[in-house]
């Protein structure tokens, strides 16, 4: 959820400081992008993965700080809610045998988690929605204790003026109104990070918005909340209504949500900063003591503290990031589009068929963003979250194809390309792409087997919440094996 806030509560005058110390980081922001003065000689990738806590029945465990003293890691943090939990894997470079290494290291960390979780009563799920959580659980003592998280409730309700109305379609349509952000808790993700220069930011950009209904359709894992099966990926339909800071008028009004696909391509990454600033009001105007000017021409490079702050309250599926780290710059694409899960090579799967199909896109001497246009992406995203592996996808030279064919006939064959480019050896584009090959083959992600073995379940007598459940316990056997998704079988 990003850097913590010191206060709750912000006068008028704190506001109109905030919107001119933001407005000032942009005209510094500028300077240094004209300027180049950015890392990205060692282009390196990162990952946070965000997990859910459960007790031994398989119902949300609302203890993550006992857990995370437990743990005692500093990759370790807490989430929105009180059963969540993030990992923060340490950027690498790509190329070699990274992705082994990653794979093993991701799984030694997140076993030792496990292990002393254990310790605490509870149990890590990597799930996109967690399926046994229901409304009581959301109830009270819900929030991880944090002021930011206390802030960002307080000033999305304060925005809004009432109470939060989800309302989503599908299968089992889900209405219901909520007096606090607690149902974005639900939604845990995978976070793909990419370090890339000022020049090469605006292709990487337009090629991962173009790859998220593609990543979506294949990845999905989300197909309950409170107890009711929703879209494939619910937890995109979920996060945009449950931090939604517009009132209907505001809405019919044509007012941005801050849960955005975006609605252009870019030319810049400065498109992206200038569009939160023209667009967005502050959620937690909190000031720093920075001045940005001074910084730059001291020959430092500036935190641009409220920039950054801002930044991270508008949610772009794929957001951009501005660091320092050791006192030098660098930009980010932060890829937000995937949940967490079902195992760790499912995970390692996706990433690997993200960052081989972006460098071969964004590589392309005839951009597909110039052959497709925006609404059609966001179409394809739209549909990819509702749908899954049925969904209906555009694209140049195959008309409305399924996510099959896409993939199998063009998608991972630019993924294998990609990441020969980055200097990934055959044996490792073939162990994680092979995963992506045979989802596509079967059909089969995390959503669709959830659905299959809830149903298979309650075809045997089970009610829907012992069906979940129990559901929710296969899950995690298989999640521990480490065998990818599209092997998995249902319920003995």
């Amino acid at each position: 959820m990003g850097d913590d806030v010191t206060q709750t509560e912000f006068s008028r005058e704190h506001r109109l400081l905030y919107r001119r110390k933001v407005q000032l980081s942009l005209d510094v922001f500028e300077t240094m992008l004209a300027q180049a003065s950015f890392e990205f000689d060692r282009p390196l990738t990162g990952m946070e993965i965000e997990c859910n806590l459960v007790d031994g029945d398989y119902q949300p465990a609302m203890n993550n700080r006992e857990v995370l003293a437990s743990i005692a890691d500093p990759a370790f943090q807490t989430e929105l809610g009180a059963y969540n939990i993030e990992f923060n894997v340490p950027p690498r470079p790509l190329g070699g045998r990274a992705g082994l290494e990653l794979e093993r290291d991701v799984r030694a960390s997140l076993n030792a988690a496990e292990a002393k979780a254990n310790s605490s009563g509870a149990h890590i799920v990597m799930i996109g929605i967690l399926p046994t959580l229901m409304p009581e659980h959301l109830s009270d003592n819900w929030m991880s204790e944090s002021t930011r998280y206390q802030a960002l409730n307080d000033s999305i309700f304060t925005a809004r003026g009432e109470d939060i109305m989800i309302d989503i379609a599908g299968p089992e349509r889900l209405t219901l109104q909520s007096a606090s952000i607690a149902p974005e808790s639900a939604c845990t993700s995978m976070q793909l990070h990419l370090q890339v220069s000022p020049a090469e930011f605006a292709q990487n950009w337009n090629a991962a918005q173009v790859l998220a209904g593609p990543q979506l359709s294949l990845a999905a894992n989300s197909p309950f909340f409170f107890g009711h099966h929703l879209w494939a990926e619910t937890r995109i339909e979920l996060f945009a209504q449950a931090t939604d800071t517009r009132p209907e008028e505001l809405k019919t009004q044509g007012v941005r949500p801050r849960v955005w696909f975006g609605e252009r391509w870019i030319t810049s990454i400065f498109d992206l900063f200038e569009e939160n600033v023209r667009y967005f009001p502050s959620l937690l105007p909190e000031v720093s003591d920075e001045d940005p000017v001074a910084e730059l021409a001291a020959g430092r490079a500036p935190a641009l503290s409220e920039l950054r702050l801002h930044n991270g309250t508008i949610y772009r599926w794929n957001r951009p990031v501005y660091d320092v780290v050791d006192g030098r710059p660098h930009l980010r694409v932060e890829n937000r589009v995937l949940p967490a899960g079902p195992t760790v090579i499912d995970m390692l799967a996706n990433s690997a068929f993200y960052y081989g199909a972006l460098r071969a896109l964004s590589e392309d001497d005839r951009p597909i963003w110039t052959q497709l246009s925006f609404a059609a992406a966001q179409r394809n995203f739209l549909s990819a979250a509702r749908d899954g592996m049925a969904a209906r996808l555009y694209w140049p030279g195959f008309g409305e194809v399924t996510p099959d064919e896409l993939v199998l006939r063009e998608l991972l064959p630019l993924a294998h390309e990609g990441l020969r480019r980055w200097g990934v050896p055959a044996e490792v584009r073939d162990r994680y792409l092979g995963v992506i090959e045979g989802r596509a083959k079967t059909g089969r992600n995390g959503a669709a087997w959830q659905v299959r073995t809830v149903q298979g379940l309650q075809q045997r007598g089970l009610a829907r919440p012992q069906a979940l459940a129990e559901m929710v316990r296969l899950y995690c056997e298989r999640m521990h094996a480490n065998e990818p998704v599209h092997t998995w079988d249902g319920p003995a």
